[in-house]
């Protein structure tokens, strides 16, 4: 098996989709339960490599098996923060690949002068947050009901890695 943590460029679009409607589809891990549609998608992705924004993709064998980014947030107030968002297909979990993608990622958004990076979490997802304690992340509350999946409610962790 060879794995690769790279920067996302558009050779990897329609795989980097397919391991987003993957795990949006678990239903599990996303704010979204499907990815969205292909011209969609892949002009969010363009923007990012377009601007040099912080992402990179995993590959296994060539293939997609995860992403991480850090992506700005808006207001000229919060232009240092950016907010992290990872996803792994349930075959690349639990072996080193998610903290991979993050050491890369991170590393590139301090470099572009982020300072604070936050995420939220699912509370029923205690893998993420041991992952994301381990990076320094701290928790700064929990937001209740913050998801609805198929009329079920969940809370979520806010948590932030200052720099």
């Amino acid at each position: 098996m060879k794995l690769s943590i790279i920067h996302t460029a558009e050779s990897h679009f329609e795989g980097l989709r397919n391991a987003l409607d993957d795990v949006a589809r678990e239903k599990r891990y996303l704010a979204f339960i499907q990815a969205p549609p292909p011209e969609q998608a892949f002009a969010f992705f363009q923007n990012i490599v377009t601007n040099d924004l912080c992402q990179f993709v995993a590959l296994q064998d060539d293939v997609v098996v995860g992403w991480c980014d850090v992506l700005p947030t808006h207001g000229e107030a919060r232009a240092h923060v950016g907010t992290l968002g990872i996803g792994l297909v349930s075959h690349a979990r639990h072996i080193g690949i998610g903290a991979q993608l993050m050491e890369a990622t991170i590393s590139k958004a301090w470099e572009k002068g982020i300072s604070r990076i936050e995420l939220t979490v699912r509370t029923d997802n205690p893998n993420a947050k041991a992952l994301y304690e381990r990076f320094g992340f701290t928790h700064e509350g929990v937001n209740r009901n913050a998801f609805s999946v198929d009329g079920k409610s969940y809370d979520a962790y806010s948590m932030a890695l200052l720099r």
